[in-house]
């Protein structure tokens, strides 16, 4: 098989995986993938994972890669709250949460972390179009509950005034009622109650 028919059968797959190629050519020799990488035209992310070299590298991109290369996840916490302008400083690392074990994965492209929850808490994303692929992001309350939850040592107002809120696109973008309903599933008493502080605290910041 030539590069460009191959191209063209994986066109649907912005990352793609050996499991991938298996699905559209079952006999494909896996040496040619090192013939290729070695001819810069496909890239390795990590193990059996890669990319068109020509591919466009932008945020939607890496959103995919980190669903991709450790799945199930989503995008949330600290990079969630910058694509919503919570927060005004860059987050370079692309941080999400998964029912699957802490890990994280360093590449030429981009750092990912991931962070553990219980799978009961596993939902509140939406799904945004990304070609013919969905990426998976959290909505903005339930990455407000992620943050709060995986980062349990924020207690006080004097912790959330350091977080730097955007109020406005904070007060603009936030469904309050969805954000109580959300917390409910956590059955989390200390989590509600920090809540409660960091609403007020960014109100009346």
């Amino acid at each position: 098989m030539q590069i460009i028919e191959f191209q063209k059968k994986l066109l649907m797959y912005p990352v793609f995986s050996l499991q991938d190629v298996q699905k559209i050519a079952p006999n494909f020799n896996r040496i040619q993938l090192d013939r290729w990488q070695k001819k810069g035209y496909i890239k390795r992310i990590k193990k059996e994972y890669y990319y068109f070299t020509d591919k466009e590298i932008d945020q939607n991109f890496l959103f995919y890669l980190s669903n991709k290369i450790y799945s199930p996840s989503y995008v949330s916490l600290e990079k969630a709250f910058q694509y919503y302008d919570f927060i005004l400083e860059e987050i370079f690392q692309i941080t999400s949460v998964s029912s699957k074990k802490t890990t994280k994965f360093t590449s030429s492209i981009g750092n990912f972390r991931y962070r553990h929850i219980k799978p009961s808490i596993f939902f509140g994303y939406r799904m945004l179009d990304y070609g013919k692929q969905k990426i998976l992001l959290a909505e903005p309350e339930k990455a407000v509950l992620d943050y709060l939850y995986l980062n349990p040592r924020l207690k006080a107002a004097a912790d959330f005034h350091e977080m730097r809120i955007n109020k406005q696109e904070f007060l603009e973008k936030i469904d309050f009622k969805k954000l109580q309903r959300f917390m409910k599933a956590f059955e989390n008493k200390s989590l509600s109650r920090r809540v409660k502080i960091f609403l007020n605290t960014v109100k009346n910041d």
